[in-house]
């Protein structure tokens, strides 16, 4: 499967989207350290994943003036602000948590006379703290995610913490699609047991870590029995170590990375 080719649903799983060159040139950089690598060592890279030579250089030279790469006297370096939004999506695929005391957060949008396009980015920016709306303008959750809200939240919104009357995993179970999302991170986890090949891996675990951001998180009181979002990261976590050793056999002893592989292979 090259990645310009239609995404094919595989029999019993979700539709797989097809990865851009840039996609796979990101995700081999950030299997390398430092992220930086010489241009004929990402040619021999891009191989394994059904990028031809033209396909690179094409999205290299776009993807240097966009600014997400560096040149570098040897080759490309990622550049400082995806490595940081790499940081932070990291951080939304395994958040940090803490004990549940039955609080919930409860988030009121009270800013009037916005956009269709302002009141859009507003949800998109609440779903993506894992909140859920519980009717217009009203979102909440269970207060066990150790994370900030942004401060921005506090001009368009009013923030407090609640108790709901109704029973705790009864309100959960009306916010979330919990089936809907553990039967398809059922599917995906018997992929990955499945796919082989690595342009198939890639593209298979870009789908993971979109299932994941979309994991509520919720105390394990809240969630169904035999809750598979634990396992789906833990396939993630090695995923990445695998593509990184693949990078670091691919390339091979010696170069600018060396002393880089040497610090990771150390106990």
């Amino acid at each position: 499967m090259r990645s310009d080719d239609p995404a094919e649903p595989a029999p019993d799983g979700p539709r797989l989207r097809p990865l851009s060159a840039r996609s796979v040139v990101l995700s081999l950089l950030l299997g390398a350290h430092p992220p930086e690598l010489p241009a004929r060592e990402l040619g021999r890279l891009v191989e394994s994943f059904d990028l031809g030579g033209s396909t690179l250089r094409a999205a290299l030279s776009r993807m240097v003036a966009a600014g997400d790469l560096r040149r570098t006297d040897t080759g490309y370096r990622l550049s400082d602000r995806l490595l940081e939004r790499r940081r932070r999506q990291d951080e939304s695929v395994r958040p940090r948590t803490r004990a549940w005391d039955g609080d919930w957060e409860l988030i009121v949008v009270t800013a009037t006379g916005r956009g269709p396009a302002e009141r859009a980015e507003l949800r998109t920016r609440l779903a993506g703290l894992r909140l859920a709306e519980l009717r217009e303008g009203v979102w909440l959750r269970p207060a066990n995610l150790e994370r900030p809200l942004p401060a921005a939240l506090d001009e368009v919104a009013e923030r407090a913490a609640t108790r709901p009357a109704r029973p705790a995993a009864e309100l959960a179970a009306r916010l979330w699609p919990l089936d809907a999302w553990s039967g398809e991170a059922r599917t995906l986890l018997g992929q990955v047991a499945r796919t082989g090949r690595p342009a198939e891996r890639l593209t298979l675990f870009a789908a993971v870590v979109r299932h994941l951001l979309a994991d509520p998180v919720l105390p394990s009181a809240l969630l169904p029995a035999g809750w598979p979002g634990d396992a789906l990261r833990a396939a993630y976590a090695d995923y990445r170590q695998e593509l990184q050793g693949e990078v670091r056999s691919l390339v091979g002893g010696g170069g600018p990375h060396a002393s880089a592989r040497d610090e990771d292979r150390r106990p």
